[in-house]
């Protein structure tokens, strides 16, 4: 009698691309490129603060990335161009047995100005979440960057006990490297608790601008009244903050108050948050 053939399950998995290019048209910045690939796209681009900054928000519509998930994003902004990315809400990173992508591939031309303003990353116990971010500034191109990540559900009681999150970020101008940066944190991991990891908090920021500021304005901004364990740094041409919160809420508020005061002072236009943001 023969025996059966084995049964191999198949866990169905999305490749999601999309791929962004903007440029200068006179007075304006307008998309030049606009192609997607799998659930991954953009709304139509806005101009809430006239027609020099073109804002797009970027939706995954399938709400949460599962293991064996791919998002592959690029952004490439031309000379003297500037555009803002944001996103409609929180992107969930769901437990599962195989690890899920995300490679974000970011160029900026001399003269252009990207910022790249996300809303939470919610990484959920047991997920196998591998992010890599690459960002090519050229000349006097600017950028301001951010991202928070929360490990696992801390409204619903769940910890991070299970699985793993991991990312890698470089930022490079000219081909010379300013920021290098690697992470990895598993479940249960000592650097959970340890004072000198997350201390118990279950969220941590990032923001990266570049620039430099008065020594006035750094601290203004490190005297923000927030319920956060956060601080600046300010290095040869690029500043840095970060935070520790215990909701991501928190730790989000904290960044568009640093980005009302430094985007004036850095990139010379007052901070209009999108309405995105609000809903």
């Amino acid at each position: 009698m023969t025996a059966p053939a084995p049964v191999t399950l198949f866990t169905p998995c999305w490749h999601a691309e999309l791929e962004l290019g903007y440029d200068r048209f006179g007075a304006s910045t307008r998309p030049v490129l606009r192609r997607h690939k799998g659930p991954l796209r953009v709304q139509k681009h806005l101009y809430a603060e006239g027609p020099e900054v073109c804002q797009h928000i970027i939706v995954h519509p399938p709400g949460g990335i599962a293991g064996g998930d791919r998002l592959d994003i690029s952004a490439s902004v031309g000379a003297d161009a500037w555009a803002q990315l944001t996103s409609p809400g929180a992107a969930k990173w769901y437990r599962a047995a195989a690890p899920a992508y995300q490679q974000l591939d970011l160029k900026v031309a001399a003269g252009a100005t990207l910022e790249w303003l996300p809303q939470e990353t919610i990484v959920f116990s047991a997920a196998q979440a591998e992010l890599s971010t690459t960002i090519e500034l050229q000349g006097n191109g600017r950028l301001f960057y951010w991202d928070v990540v929360a490990l696992g559900r801390p409204a619903s009681g769940e910890r991070f006990e299970r699985g793993h999150f991991q990312s890698q970020l470089d930022i490079r101008r000219d081909g010379q490297l300013l920021w290098h940066e690697r992470q990895r944190i598993v479940g249960n991991d000592g650097l959970l608790d340890s004072p000198i990891g997350l201390d118990g908090q279950p969220v941590f920021a990032t923001l990266l601008v570049t620039g430099e500021v008065d020594s006035e304005l750094l601290e203004t901004c490190r005297s923000l009244p927030h319920d956060v364990r956060g601080d600046l740094s300010q290095l040869p041409g690029l500043l840095v903050a970060r935070c520790l919160a215990s909701e991501a809420l928190l730790a989000r508020a904290w960044l568009i108050d640093l980005w009302r005061l430094l985007r004036p002072a850095l990139l010379g236009r007052e901070a209009v948050a999108p309405r995105i943001w609000s809903t």
